[in-house]
């Protein structure tokens, strides 16, 4: 049996989210709740999980554009749970970048099941290093280092260095960064990116790496490795 998660369960009945919840914890797991979809990207932005069932009919940002975000940003498993049981609702919920589909209403010892199967896909996580030069990232163990010196990241910052690092070479327009790393709409206050790619450059620069990540004027940023 794969060891415990931590599970964030999204459904805005909080009839059916509890009882989710109930059937994990019983099973050991630490679940998270979130009644809907900008609760679910927030609480996916603070700490991600190891798994999320999330249902498509949501408020606000649905279930649907909620997986995409997510897909966009990780490879964390997704169980979608929904009330449509057509077959083009199942394909859009696939294509969307879930792992797996349960219609509603659904047996609790099928949901535990294809939790447990997907948690025991993602086992062993991917734990290569990345590396860009003298950067090295290790998404495994949430460590950064530039050279010999260790770079001290909060989650966001670790986050959006990885984004870059993943993407090293390619051009990112601000848009790419919001959707992908903070992964629901912030336009009002998009200067977002520049503070946080301020604030790795910062600590960059303290180990060593002074030009890891360059601005493009009118586009965005790049990684490269250090010239």
């Amino acid at each position: 049996m794969p060891a415990a998660a931590r599970i964030l369960v999204v459904d805005d009945d909080p009839r059916i989210a509890a009882a989710v919840r109930r059937a994990l914890v019983y099973e050991g797991h630490a679940v998270d709740v979130a009644a809907d979809g900008a609760g679910a990207l927030a609480a996916a932005r603070e700490c991600l999980p190891d798994l999320v069932v999330l249902d498509v009919m949501l408020p606000g940002i649905d279930g649907v554009e909620v997986c995409r975000r997510l897909r966009a940003a990780s490879d964390v498993p997704i169980l979608m749970l929904t009330a449509r049981d057509a077959v083009a609702d199942r394909v859009l919920g696939l294509d969307s970048g879930a792992d797996d589909y349960l219609v509603k209403p659904f047996d609790y010892d099928e949901l535990l099941a294809r939790v447990r199967t997907l948690l025991r896909r993602r086992q062993p996580r991917r734990t290569e290093a990345l590396r860009v030069g003298e950067l090295v990232l290790d998404p495994a163990a949430h460590t950064v280092r530039y050279g010999a010196s260790a770079v001290e990241l909060t989650a966001l910052e670790f986050q959006l260095l990885e984004y870059f690092v993943r993407n090293a070479d390619l051009v990112l327009s601000r848009a790419q960064i919001l959707d992908a790393v903070w992964g629901f709409d912030v336009a009002t206050a998009s200067n977002v990116v520049d503070v946080y790619v301020g604030y790795l450059r910062t600590k960059l620069v303290a180990a060593g790496g002074s030009r890891l990540i360059q601005t493009v004027r009118g586009v965005g940023y790049v990684l490269r490795e250090d010239a």
